[in-house]
């Protein structure tokens, strides 16, 4: 899987870019908040996602952690497939997006593009309580750490379903090197 791409961008689109590196052309699907924070680069760094389904492959490109983050969030809500997840963090920061979640504000997701009010209320539903929302407006160092837990042991070769079980049920304080030690631990055994 492709985790991560530093190259040249070549040619955007409203809803990608490809990106050059060594000679190769990835054509990576991307939200508008990472197409304004690549504008007038001649070098960037991305963080991918990989979705692979019998019938396509395809690469989710996020400028930062955080927003990949939410994105896998919203992977897991109930009827949202990755182009719904990709309007989503389109539509908002990252960070007023957890807001919104944990205010079990309907209307403000509503005002996302594609999210009808059915959509919003079932994203509240699952993820409420599960994104920590930060105090001072940035990125949420715990928020961060879960996601970085979770993909360093699917990384390592275990089923992402198993290890979002697992991760669920650590204490929302744990930090990396703990939760990637709790979490080999309940998976291996």
């Amino acid at each position: 899987m492709i985790g991560y791409l530093q190259g040249r961008p070549l040619r955007f689109a409203r809803d990608g870019f490809i990106l050059l590196v060594q000679g190769v052309g990835y054509d990576l699907n991307c939200s508008a908040q990472t197409l304004m924070s690549l504008e007038g680069k001649t070098f960037v760094e991305v963080w991918v996602y990989t979705h692979v389904r019998e019938d396509a492959l395809q690469l989710f490109a996020f400028a930062t952690e955080l927003e990949k983050s939410m994105f896998l969030a919203l992977l897991k809500v109930n009827g949202i497939g990755p182009k719904s997840a990709l309007n989503v963090v389109s539509g908002a920061p990252t960070q007023k997006i957890v807001d919104w979640i944990e205010d079990s504000n309907v209307a403000a997701l509503t005002g996302l593009p594609k999210v009808g009010k059915k959509s919003a209320e079932q994203i509240i539903l699952s993820l409420q309580g599960k994104l920590v929302r930060a105090e001072d407006g940035s990125a949420s160092a715990r928020f961060k750490a879960r996601a970085q837990i979770v993909s360093a042991l699917v990384n390592l070769g275990f089923r992402a379903s198993e290890v979002e079980k697992v991760v669920e049920h650590m204490p929302p304080e744990t930090d990396l090197e703990q939760g990637l030690r709790q979490g080999l631990s309940a998976l291996t055994t």
